[in-house]
């Protein structure tokens, strides 16, 4: 190859490279609001752009390929993958012919909803719950506990395990069922009774 033909090559070639590893807007706007949306919940932000790499990836992703698009190193992706399989949100598959892993996120939008709300319900609610029946255990056998205290952690304990137990129920609802729900909106409640069909405003007319 002559210089100037050789130059020319390596320029097309730098410019795939660099082409390659460049997301469209979208997706990268997208990946962007994932991993800042995720540090407000307390999860890692490199966890929450690699699901959401994975989550619009038309197939499945080398971690190789997730740390040259997210230039990330790729200890901190390997690390970030291992955890978002401990919360069955990105599971690792195989191609045929390679040797290398795969990864996908589950593409299902409620089931990927529910395995979320399931892991943080059973890294935050349940915990809760168990320190509020030992507590109150406790105070029940302690004269230096009141007896406004007392009932102030019966009145949380109650209000936790409640709010436990109805999000358990709405979580084995079919999806199907579970969709309709979410499009009725306030409808559910107005359907109960428990509000009236005016947003729960009434009017200077009202008795």
């Amino acid at each position: 190859l002559t210089g100037g033909r050789f130059r020319s090559l390596i320029s097309v070639m730098t410019e795939t490279t660099v082409k390659s590893a460049v997301l469209p807007p979208a997706i990268e706007r997208f990946v962007v609001a994932w991993g800042e949306m995720g540090e407000v919940w307390g999860v890692n932000r490199s966890v929450s752009q690699i699901h959401a790499l994975l989550y619009v990836s038309d197939r499945p992703l080398t971690a190789e390929e997730i740390a040259e698009r997210l230039r990330l190193a790729r200890s901190n992706v390997s690390t970030s993958l291992r955890e978002l399989m401990a919360w069955s949100l990105v599971r690792r598959v195989s191609a045929l012919g390679e040797r290398r892993d795969f990864y996908e996120a589950e593409a299902d939008v409620f089931e990927m909803v529910r395995r979320i709300a399931a892991g943080r319900k059973s890294r935050e609610i349940d915990p809760a719950i168990a320190a509020l029946r030992q507590c109150l255990a406790a105070a029940e056998g302690d004269a230096r506990v009141s007896g406004e205290v007392r009932r102030r952690f019966r009145t949380m304990l109650d209000f936790t395990e409640g709010v436990a137990r109805s999000f358990d129920e709405v979580m084995q609802l079919p999806t199907p069922v579970l969709a309709k729900l979410i499009k009725m909106g306030g409808a559910v409640a107005r359907l109960a009774g428990l509000t009236s069909g005016s947003g729960g405003r009434r009017s200077a007319g009202d008795g």
